[in-house]
C-alpha cells in the first residue's frame, strides 16, 4: 500500500507540473487541439502516449545518471558542452513561462475578480516571493490536494456538457487548418511541457530510484493527463467559437453553471497557476544561485520582476506565441532521448542523498521549512 501511495503521489507530482497556467484555463487545449476541430481527440492520444513513454525515460533515465539537476540529463543527451548550454536555455524558457504563469493569474484577477490585471499581478507576486520563505514542501501539500481537485471538477464540466444538445459537437467540427500543423502539434506539446518538467521530473527520479514505483507512477500521471486533455478539449468545443472570446476558457464555461461554481473553480485555476509558478520560480533560484552565488531573495525578486515585465503583454498574446516557440526548440530534446539507448537499471535504486528533491516527497534538505540549497 505504502508503495502504491507513493505511485500514486509520483503521478500527482507529474500532472500537477503539467498542469499551469494554460492547461488549467484552457488556453493550451485551445491552441494545441481544439482549433484543430475534429483531429483534436486523435492528437490527444498521440500526446498521452509520449507522456507516458518520455515521462518515464526521464525519471527512469535520472535514476539511472543519479542525476542532481536537469543539467546533468542534458549534459548526458547533448554532451558536456552543449548540455550546458541547452541548459541555460531552459533557464530562458523557463523564465518565459513563469511570465505566462503570471499573466495568467493577472487574467483571472480582471476577467472574474473585477480586479485590474496590474493588481493581479502584484498580488500573486508578493504571495510567491512569501511562500517562497517557507520551502517547497507546503507547495508540494498543496498540489496534493489541488490536483484531485481539479479533476473532479473537470470531471463535473464534462458531465454538466453531456447534458447540452451540442456535446457530440466536438467528434464533427471539421477544420480549415492544414493537416500538416495538426499532426505537428501533439509533439510541439509534448516537447515543450516534457522538457519543462525536468525541473522536477530528474529529481523526483533520482531520489526515489525504485523503477517500478517510477513506471507506474509515470503510466498513471501520462494517462491523468491525457483524459484532463481530452475532457478539457470536450468541454470546450462544445461552446465554441464563443468561448474563444475569453482569456480564461474554462473560467467562462464555469460561469454558466452557478456562482459558487464558478468561483470554486476560479479558484482552483488560480491555485494550479500560482503553485506552477512558485516551484519553477524556485527551480530557476537555486539553478541561478548555484551558478552565482547570490542571495536567493535577491534572485527571486529579480526573477519575479522581469515576469512582471513580460506579463504587460497580456497572457493570451504570450501563450499563444511564446509555447509554439517554446514547442519547436523543445523537439530536439525529444528527439534525442526518445533515441537514447541507455539502459534502465534492473534493481530498485538506493536514494540518492546528493540530488535535489525541490520539496518532492521526503525532503531532507527542505523538511525544517527554510529556504536553503544544502546540496
Amino acid at each position: 500500500m505504502r508503495q502504491w501511495a507513493k505511485s500514486i503521489q509520483v503521478a500527482l507530482v507529474f500532472i500537477g507540473t503539467v498542469v499551469g497556467a494554460g492547461f488549467a484555463s484552457g488556453r493550451e487545449v485551445m491552441q494545441f487541439f481544439t482549433r484543430f476541430g475534429h483531429w483534436g481527440p486523435y492528437l490527444i492520444i498521440v500526446s498521452t502516449l509520449f507522456f507516458v513513454w518520455i515521462g518515464a525515460k526521464v525519471m527512469l533515465l535520472s535514476a539511472e545518471l543519479k542525476a542532481k539537476s536537469y543539467e546533468d540529463l542534458n549534459k548526458h543527451l547533448f554532451g558536456e558542452h552543449t548540455g550546458r548550454w541547452v541548459s541555460h536555455l531552459m533557464l530562458i524558457v523557463l523564465l518565459g513561462v513563469n511570465a505566462v504563469m503570471l499573466a495568467g493569474a493577472g487574467s483571472i484577477f480582471s476577467e472574474h475578480l473585477n480586479l485590474s490585471y496590474q493588481t493581479g499581478l502584484l498580488v500573486t507576486m508578493f504571495a510567491c516571493f512569501m511562500l517562497l520563505r517557507k520551502g517547497m514542501n507546503a507547495i508540494v501539500t498543496i498540489n496534493t490536494f489541488v490536483v484531485p481537485l481539479m479533476i473532479g471538477f473537470t470531471a463535473f464540466l464534462v458531465y454538466e456538457t453531456l447534458r447540452t444538445p451540442v456535446s457530440d459537437h466536438f467528434m464533427a467540427r471539421p477544420s480549415e487548418i492544414s493537416p500538416w500543423a495538426a499532426w505537428l502539434s501533439p509533439f510541439l506539446y509534448a516537447a515543450f511541457n516534457l522538457s519543462m518538467s525536468q525541473a522536477v521530473l530528474v529529481p523526483l527520479g533520482a531520489s526515489i530510484g525504485d523503477t517500478k514505483l517510477l513506471r507506474r507512477g509515470a503510466w498513471m500521471g501520462g494517462i491523468g493527463i491525457g483524459l484532463m486533455l481530452l475532457a478539457g478539449h470536450f468541454a470546450l468545443s462544445a461552446r465554441m467559437p464563443g468561448i474563444l472570446q475569453f482569456d480564461i476558457p474554462m473560467g467562462g464555461i464555469a460561469r454558466e453553471l452557478g456562482a459558487w461554481i464558478h468561483w470554486i473553480f476560479v479558484f482552483l485555476i488560480f491555485m494550479e497557476i500560482f503553485t506552477t509558478l512558485v516551484a519553477d520560480i524556485y527551480g530557476l533560484t537555486l539553478q541561478l544561485h548555484e551558478r552565482t552565488k547570490a542571495s536567493p531573495w535577491m534572485i527571486t525578486a529579480i526573477l519575479l520582476f522581469l515576469c512582471f515585465l513580460a506579463g504587460q503583454f497580456g497572457f493570451g498574446p504570450l501563450l499563444s506565441t511564446l509555447y509554439p516557440m517554446f514547442g519547436l526548440l523543445s523537439l530536439g530534446w525529444l528527439f534525442l532521448i526518445s533515441r537514447d539507448r541507455t539502459r534502465p537499471p534492473d534493481l530498485t535504486l538506493p536514494p540518492n542523498p546528493s540530488a535535489p528533491t525541490s520539496g518532492l516527497l521526503e525532503s531532507p534538505q527542505l523538511t525544517s521549512g527554510r529556504y536553503v540549497d544544502d546540496r
